[in-house]
Parts: C-alpha cells; structure tokens; sequence
C-alpha cells in the first residue's frame, strides 16, 4: 500500500500542485514564532521543550486520525495517507519556480529573474549576474528536491506502519530547523540537531540518486571532497552530488548588498546557464523515476514470494 500511496500523491501533487501561499504551512509557521516567543530565553533545553511541543501533538494527531480511518476501512486509511504526502510534499512549485527562472534568463530578462528567484529564495538577488542567477536556482532547486520529495518519501516508507507520520516527521523538523536558524541563543541548537540526525539517511540517499541519475564517477568525488566545505553538511551532500552529476559548478562568491559573500565552490566543469536550470530538473524527475522503479520491483518481489 506504501508503494500505491506515494504514486498517488505524485500523480495528484503533479496534476494539482500546491500553490504559494500555503495555508498550512502559515499556520504552523505562526504556531513556531508563537512557541519562539513564549520559549525562548536563548537556552538549548528551552530549544527542545519548544520542539517538543511543535512536533508531538502535530506526529500524534496524524497517527490518531489514521489509526481511526483505517480501523474503520483500509481504504480509509490509505486515502489519509495520501492526502497528507499531498500536503507534505511541494516540489512541482518549486521546479516551475527554477523553470519560469530559465524562461526569462533565455529572454534576456535578468530583473525579472532576480525578482522571481528574491520571491522564492527569499535575500536579496539584485546584484546577481546571469550565473549567478543559474548556479542558485540549480542549488534550490536541488535542495527542494530533497527537502520537499526524496526526504518526505523515505521517511513516509520508513514509518509506513504509522501512516503518514514519517513525512510530517521530516517536514515540520525542516520547517523548525530553518525557521529557528537565527534565534536568539542556542534556542536553535536543539532543532538544527535533530534535523541533522533526521535527515543524515535521506540527504545521503538523496546524492545518491543523483549519482546514479548523472555522472557517478564525479557525483561521487565531489561528494567526497567536497561536500564538508558547505555550511550545512546534509545540504552539501546533495549539491555537490548533483553539481557532479551534472559536470557544472556551484557555489562560488555572489554579491549581495554591494559585498561579496564567499561560498564553496562545489562541482567541476563548466559554470551553469538557463539550459542548465532545465537539466536539473530533468534529472531529479529522472532521479524520481528511479526511486519509483525501485519501489514497484519491490511490491513485485512481494507479490512473487
């Protein structure tokens, strides 16, 4: 069922994607500034109290409901299951996003690429250049094809006997992580931990498939060597696996502000151009349909034995 569940979702969230704003998420996202402000007084332990009580009455709600639907009918069940991968997942905005981005840097229009990619991204892309703008929208690209499929599908597959409770593990502990990022203390500290412990399999899992989606050999080297360098070291698995794959180059300095903000440099070969954007996103759908594969010859294997 876990298998027919994901293959639903997929089909509805490609045919009806989600679109911003997305009221769930502004109402958890007020609910986490609310906790913020009542919590934090700048203290690790204040940081975990509040993700407690962000996570385990959200994780509860959604085992109770299943439990309740499916003891009626499987059928039930099942139809909550995909309802709430629907609502967890949110790649298809993301790539139209990094695809209207390639549309208007093929036309010439860098001012309306830098607003689209400042509406997405959030920061202040007016200084980019025409690279710039490629190399970032490849990086969110990338990291929302983690962050908003392949990490919610795996977690959804790993708790599949507790319903849907493994994708909104992943995504309301992503939510939290960035959202409490730049708190006040070590408020954060509690919530960038269990994110990292979260999402250590799927950001692996993730360049992987990248890997397997692209160029191997240099998916793999890149990852090796240079994945460390990034502030966020799940993050730099999944780029400079996908930068690899791919044969082009992340990273690298940008201005913002009338400064220059260093980055790492991640990949090899040539720098990315609009046409690059649109290979990305060929191959996470290429990387999907891997994941998709795997999945069938498993339930065929079931169905064998």
């Amino acid at each position: 069922m876990a298998f027919f569940s994901v293959l639903a979702a997929l089909a509805l969230e490609h045919l009806r994607p989600l679109r911003q704003p997305l009221p769930h998420y502004q109402h958890y996202s007020r609910f986490t500034q609310w906790l913020e402000r009542r919590f934090n007084a700048g203290e690790y332990i204040h940081g975990a109290i509040a993700w407690a009580l962000a996570m385990l009455p959200v994780l509860t709600g959604v085992w109770l409901v299943f439990v309740l639907l499916d003891s009626v009918s499987p059928i039930l069940g099942w139809a909550w299951n995909v309802v709430v991968l629907y609502f967890t997942l949110g790649f298809k905005y993301f790539s139209d996003n990094a695809e209207q981005i390639a549309r208007l840097l093929r036309a010439g229009d860098l001012e309306g690429a830098r607003a689209q990619l400042g509406a997405w991204r959030g920061g202040d892309a007016s200084e980019f250049s025409a690279d710039d703008l490629a190399r970032v929208a490849i990086e969110q690209v990338m990291a929302a094809s983690h962050r908003q499929m392949f990490g919610v599908l795996l977690w959804f597959v790993l708790l599949v006997p507790l319903g849907p409770v493994g994708a909104v593990l992943f995504r309301a502990s992503s939510i939290l992580a960035r959202r409490w990022v730049n708190s006040r203390g070590s408020f954060g500290g509690f919530a960038q931990r269990a994110f990292h412990v979260v999402n250590w399999l799927p950001a692996r899992l993730t360049g992987l498939t990248y890997a397997i989606a692209g160029n191997f050999e240099d998916a793999t080297f890149c990852w090796r060597t240079q994945a460390d360098s990034w502030p966020e070291p799940e993050e730099g698995v999944v780029l400079a696996a996908g930068a690899g794959a791919m044969g082009i180059r992340l990273g690298q300095s940008v201005s913002v502000g009338g400064e220059t903000v260093w980055r790492p440099e991640l990949g090899t070969g040539q720098s990315p151009d609009a046409d690059c954007i649109d290979s990305a996103v060929s191959m996470i759908w290429r990387g999907l349909v891997i994941w998709l594969v795997a999945g069938l010859l498993v339930v065929i294997a079931g169905w064998v034995a």
